[in-house]
């Protein structure tokens, strides 16, 4: 597999990203420098052995830069338009990943609600292995996807950046540090 590299440089730092020949591989969390960021890439499973320099300014890296750049301002961002390579991943865990990539900007869902919706209830701890794989947050919002009672679950980047990235999309923890979930869903 052919794997292009660029950075991008947000408010927030730089930011890695991995594209394969089907859309983006991988995206770093930000970091101080371009190598952290990188790092943060390989450390989180992504192949850039042989990875080459971005050449160009290539149509969808530079869509995705302004975005980041956008997100990290504090603007309300879609990414549904940056293509993602989901081969990597099991069937499963690409099933859930692709699902989560739809939950938009300033929604929380719940871990259960995300295995419900996929018609898969009682899978949340599935559901939320399944988010510990994802290579390309931020594109995929797992940090959108909370307890059932609202409170933060897991995530690879840390819960701090957790809380960051959700206080940046307007979202403030309740009593108890819990979050109010914005999706309603029933069963049934």
């Amino acid at each position: 597999m052919s794997v292009r590299l660029y950075f991008s440089r947000t408010a927030a730092g730089y930011v890695a990203a991995a594209w394969s020949e089907r859309g983006l591989l991988g995206l770093s969390f930000p970091q101080a420098t371009r190598e952290e960021a990188r790092a943060l890439l390989a450390a989180g499973g992504v192949p850039l052995s042989g990875a080459a320099a971005g050449a160009g300014e290539e149509e969808l890296h530079l869509l995705l830069e302004e975005n980041l750049r956008a997100y990290f301002a504090g603007r309300a961002v879609d990414f549904s338009a940056v293509p993602v390579d989901f081969s990597p991943y099991t069937p499963f865990v690409a099933r859930v990943l692709e699902f989560v990539r739809s939950i938009g900007y300033g929604e929380l869902w719940s871990y259960g609600q995300v295995a419900a919706a996929l018609g898969v209830p009682g899978a949340a701890r599935a559901v939320g292995r399944a988010l510990g794989q994802n290579r390309t947050p931020l594109v995929v919002p797992c940090h959108r996807v909370l307890t059932r009672e609202g409170g933060l679950g897991g995530f690879s980047g840390g819960l701090d950046l957790k809380r960051r990235l959700l206080e940046l999309e307007g979202h403030r923890p309740g009593p108890g540090g819990r979050y109010q979930l914005t999706k309603v869903f029933c069963v049934g």
